[in-house]
């Protein structure tokens, strides 16, 4: 197993968060943190989201989890294994 930690980004956040949502539940299992952030203010909320994963789990199973990612439109992944 490796310990691999995954930056997602997506923008626009709002048009594709229940995508995201849907395939980060479908591999649940091999994530133990989850972290998601998103610029907030009084009159704003930021369209860019970000998530970052830590992830334990083998390297098949995260290049599966990026490939799912890369199929919704406006996300970038990114990750490195420690």
């Amino acid at each position: 197993m490796e310990t691999t930690i995954m930056a997602i980004t997506i923008d626009p956040r709002s048009a594709h968060a229940p995508q995201i949502q849907t395939i980060l539940t479908k591999h649940g299992c091999i994530i133990t943190t989850r972290l998601g952030l998103h610029e907030v203010s009084e009159t704003s909320c930021s369209e860019v989201g970000l998530i970052i994963l830590h992830i334990h789990s083998s390297l098949d199973e995260v290049k599966v989890l990026e490939k799912e990612l890369l199929e919704v439109n406006d996300v970038k992944v990114k990750y490195m294994t420690l």
